[in-house]
């Protein structure tokens, strides 16, 4: 690699040796080419004894572990991030009790699969117990789960933990098992729909959200339709949907067969056009019902008004009121505009 104005590069899991690195460099001979730094700790890094800089807020988000070890075909993230490794649960819990002595009260566990946490003793689901146990945290969420490694365990410390909320944010990326299997999502579409079955025996009411990719490569009509088929069955409360795009260095990149840019685009706004009527319609159903949100402050179309959230993590606008973020604040719904619920306060007597 000629790169004459590069004197080294180094990734970021290596910012411990950058001194080291620093000094080396300056004081040998600049070389046509530039040195590579990649050492074993970088496999290892977590970041464990880094406390990132947060603006005072209701909700921290707290990286629990790095790297992911599924190599979907799309993704580029193995590549980029490495494989996995996970925090020590003790070091997370020691985190979120300074993250209550700054203020916070609702904490985000954040993994590439969280599900696949283990700190060589815990799982994610011993870590959520734990965390869910900490004095002050008055809800904890986590983000994302992957498929296949959602455990029946996992979804009962869910239920059995008022503290944690009953939202999981579940990627299918596609309805069709054929496309799954090309994208190297070791499940299948009856793995997936048996998944959310499990999930709604144990939380009622529950928010289940997703992400769908269309127009990957290989994928027919017949393809597309089993995944527009899956949106209607499960009627997911929200999607994320995307055109596939391919991405350098990875394996989808390579496959033939690739979907024209205008078919991405129809089979994106009809899975979108379909998603938005479920959504409505869900949360029509929601007026009337009482419920509890946590403030997390003024709304962003309006300094008169009010927004929190559920625990299904839907949005809730309380309009000309004043409350402090931070509380929990019981609310009945009383109406519905799109992904947004508008609610009045329930004060007690």
């Amino acid at each position: 690699m000629e790169k004459p104005f590069i004197d080294f590069v180094m990734g970021p899991d290596s910012y411990r040796n950058i001194l080291q690195v620093l000094n080396g460099v300056h004081s040998e001979q600049r070389e046509s080419s530039p040195k590579i730094f990649l050492n074993e700790y970088e496999s290892k890094e977590t970041y464990a004894d880094v406390c990132p800089v947060r603006v005072r807020g209701v909700n921290a988000w707290v990286a629990v572990m790095r790297g992911c070890n599924n190599y979907c075909t799309y993704c580029i993230v193995p590549y980029v991030r490495g494989r996995e490794r996970s925090r020590s649960a003790q070091n997370v819990i020691e985190e979120i009790r300074r993250l209550v002595d700054e203020g916070f009260v609702e904490v985000t566990l954040l993994g590439q699969n969280v599900n696949s946490y283990w700190d060589g003793e815990h799982d994610f689901a011993d870590l959520l117990a734990m965390v869910a146990k900490v004095e002050g945290i008055e809800r904890v969420r986590f983000a994302t789960s992957h498929p296949k490694d959602l455990s029946e365990k996992l979804v009962r410390v869910i239920a059995e933990n008022e503290k944690i909320c009953n939202h999981i944010h579940l990627p299918v990326q596609s309805g069709s098992t054929r496309i799954l299997q090309l994208m190297n999502r070791h499940y299948s579409r009856e793995d997936f729909l048996a998944k959310v079955e499990m999930i709604r025996k144990y939380l009622n009411p529950v928010g289940l959200t997703t992400d769908i990719i269309v127009g990957f490569p290989g994928e027919e009509e017949d393809d597309f339709r089993q995944t527009v088929e899956l949106v209607r069955e499960v009627e997911f409360d929200s999607a994320f949907v995307f055109k596939y795009s391919p991405r350098p260095g990875t394996r989808a990149a390579q496959f033939d067969d690739m979907v024209s840019a205008a078919e991405k685009t129809r089979r994106l706004e009809e899975i979108n056009t379909l998603q938005k009527e479920i959504t409505k319609s869900k949360n029509r159903q929601l007026i009337g019902q009482r419920g509890v949100i946590l403030v997390e402050g003024r709304s962003k179309k309006s300094e008169t008004d009010v927004m929190g959230r559920l625990e299904t993590n839907k949005i809730v606008v309380i309009p000309n009121t004043i409350l402090p973020k931070g509380k929990l604040v019981e609310v009945t719904i009383v109406g519905a505009d799109g992904v947004t619920l508008f609610g009045r306060v329930n004060h007690q007597n």
